[in-house]
């Protein structure tokens, strides 16, 4: 993929590929409510039929970047690939007891996360305007926590899956932190490759340790977990991977923004789930903060404001 794209065209290809891929996303959450499967083998066999389309890509045309990647590198793509399994399985497990509208959305304060892990971990300072952004955003989430479920499975269980999202969002921070950094020098494919193997190991691990079955399933879930890795899985994570080069991050942090709404109307046409009003105004406080952080960011990278 990294050698498709010609250099005049990167200012645009790029942000068509974001686009793709945050739709591609959006359909996650669906695919994986459809799914009867527990939610950590839903998240195991994504993962691992993604590893298995992306790896031989890897190995035949990259296969000399292994050799050259540093322990540190190496070391960092794998804590990369814990972080998402620990991710998949907590957000895809809050599907099973709050709505989809709540889910994602609150999945969708990453962008939180990841300001925060950049002034504790990189050294970033985060102005006042940084600031009201996250207590706004965080006003809203706690306004969601509050909402009903719509048509989640487990009504009385809303905060339940509320804080799994958020759990969700903190992981996948630590995640995009994680590999920042890495995308510069590393190729994409190298990169996911090592990040989707250890998230795989990860998953195989909590699968077993669930005492779930692994293969007993039917054909159905079998095409829903191939579903998620193509779409979500494909054209979804690897292509933000991708763009994390030629695109600032917070210009894909943002876009990551269209998940929610994305998911929350397919959730509505697909499986007639309907957000009650509290819902939908602290998903509305919760992306105005994300969005208002973000954007000033951008503008003001030094955080002085």
């Amino acid at each position: 993929m990294s050698d498709v794209f010609r250099q005049a065209d990167l200012e645009v290809t790029p942000t068509v590929a974001l686009a793709f891929a945050v739709f591609a996303a959006s359909t996650s959450a669906i695919l994986v409510r459809w799914s009867a499967a527990p939610s950590s083998i839903a998240a195991l066999y994504r993962v691992l039929f993604t590893t298995l389309l992306v790896a031989p890509v890897a190995f035949v045309r990259y296969r000399h970047e292994f050799a050259r990647l540093s322990a540190r590198d190496l070391g960092l793509a794998a804590i990369a690939g814990i972080a998402l399994a620990i991710h998949f399985a907590a957000w895809f497990e809050s599907l099973n007891y709050t709505s989809v509208a709540a889910s994602v959305t609150l999945v969708q304060t990453q962008p939180l996360f990841v300001a925060i892990g950049a002034w504790l971990v990189l050294d970033e300072r985060i102005g006042r305007t940084t600031v009201a952004g996250l207590l706004v955003a965080f006003a809203g989430a706690t306004a969601m926590s509050f909402g009903g479920a719509g048509d989640a499975p487990v009504a009385d269980a809303t905060w339940y899956g509320n804080a799994l999202a958020v759990l969700g969002a903190v992981t996948v921070a630590g995640y995009v932190l994680a590999g920042r950094s890495i995308r510069q020098r590393v190729s994409l494919f190298p990169y996911v490759t090592v990040v989707y193997t250890a998230c795989t190991i990860t998953l195989l691990a909590l699968v077993g340790v669930q005492g779930h079955e692994y293969l007993a399933y039917p054909p159905r879930e079998w095409l829903l977990f191939l579903a998620m890795a193509v779409g979500p899985g494909v054209f979804g994570h690897t292509v933000v991977n991708w763009t994390l080069k030629y695109l600032e991050s917070v210009v894909v942090s943002v876009a990551w923004l269209g998940e929610p709404v994305g998911s929350t109307i397919l959730a509505f046409v697909l499986l007639t789930e309907v957000p009650d009003l509290i819902t939908v105004a602290g998903g509305i406080v919760v992306l105005a903060g994300i969005y208002w952080t973000t954007i000033k960011r951008a503008s003001n990278p030094d955080g002085l404001e």
